[in-house]
């Protein structure tokens, strides 16, 4: 493979890795040598170590002393610590799409949304189905107009993107749970509904780490 654009040379790195960590074909502990991505991608081995510092900064993988770049391991601690956290941070963007949404034009992007996580449903698409739950969230930044929040949920968003795809390709999650979760946030949201906002979101987060950690029992 060979990448262009070297403006974000890196970054297109670090988003190839991380997918392969997301869908399990890099494994929890397994270590990642600057030169064997060099060579099989066609870079150069400064770019691959960039790229390696946005995946420590994305929670994929830990780089140690004298012992390089390894993918980090999903456990119970970490999975249920970063679901409590996540949860918190989708109640703050939910409560300011629906403090500040206007007119139905604002809230085109989340049925978008919804149109594409039913597609994705249809043809049982996880990648896809995984890639459109956290467009929601990029569809609220906006109204959040908050960049620290942003860019801590950004940096947070490859490693709840590898939990859920964990979840889902191991069955133990229905992409049904998922368009029904939505469809509930979604007209809350638009009767700006804040309390029950939270109750949808902290129920969600609850259901998603058990369903989580019992695919992580079956591996």
């Amino acid at each position: 493979m060979t990448f262009k654009a070297p403006d974000s040379l890196s970054e297109q790195i670090a988003d190839y890795l991380a997918e392969r960590i997301i869908r399990g074909e890099l494994a929890p502990g397994e270590r990642i040598q600057e030169q064997k991505v060099t060579q099989a991608l066609n870079v150069s081995r400064g770019s691959v170590r960039e790229a390696l510092l946005i995946l420590e900064r994305r929670h994929l993988i830990a780089i140690l002393p004298r012992r390089g770049a390894h993918v980090t391991t999903l456990d119970e601690r970490s999975v249920r610590s970063l679901c409590a956290l996540m949860g918190e941070f989708y109640i703050l963007l939910g409560n300011a799409v629906a403090q500040r949404w206007r007119t139905e034009s604002d809230l085109m992007p989340f049925m978008g949304i919804q149109r594409r996580l039913q597609e994705a449903h249809a043809s049982t698409d996880i990648k896809t189905f995984v890639a459109e739950s956290f467009a929601v969230m990029r569809a609220a930044y906006p109204f959040a107009d908050n960049p620290y929040l942003q860019e801590t949920v950004e940096n947070l968003q490859p490693a709840m993107s590898r939990a859920y795809y964990l979840a889902l390709d191991q069955r133990q999650a229905n992409m049904l749970d998922y368009l029904e979760l939505f469809d509930r946030l979604l007209a809350a949201v638009v009767a700006r509904d804040l309390p029950r906002i939270r109750e949808v979101l902290t129920a969600y987060c609850q259901r998603s780490c058990e369903l989580v950690l019992a695919a992580l029992a079956r591996t």
